[in-house]
């Protein structure tokens, strides 16, 4: 069985930063790439950011210089490093990864964690 624990999120300051994880089980992490998506109320979900296996890395125009996702194979925990939190940056954040088994590929989605940014 799969899962995905985020924790990390809060309330912060405009300017402050925070430190979000995700721990996975059920998969072999080390060659599963893991994202960060955002869901503001109203919004879409959108892509934060993705690593990949091989440490290749992908960030939203939004965060870029200020966001920065990294792994640790050895803990199956992917992490999201945000350092100068605007009021925008204010939504629920899910880490995510997908498996592929044969020809098909199963999305996983944590719970999510809520990250307040006030002004």
């Amino acid at each position: 069985q799969v899962q995905l624990v985020e924790s990390g999120g809060g309330l912060v300051q405009d300017g402050g930063s925070l430190r979000l994880s995700c721990a996975a089980s059920g998969i072999e992490f080390s060659i599963n790439a893991m994202d960060w998506y955002r869901q503001a109320p109203g919004k879409q979900r959108e892509l934060v950011a993705a690593l990949s296996s091989g440490g290749s890395t992908n960030y939203a125009d939004s965060v870029k210089g200020r966001f920065t996702i990294s792994r640790d194979n050895a803990k199956n925990t992917a992490y999201l490093q945000m350092n100068s939190l605007r009021p925008e940056d204010t939504a629920v954040y899910y880490c995510h990864t997908h498996v592929r088994r044969g020809y098909s590929t199963t999305d996983y989605w944590g719970q999510g964690t809520q990250v307040t940014v006030s002004s």
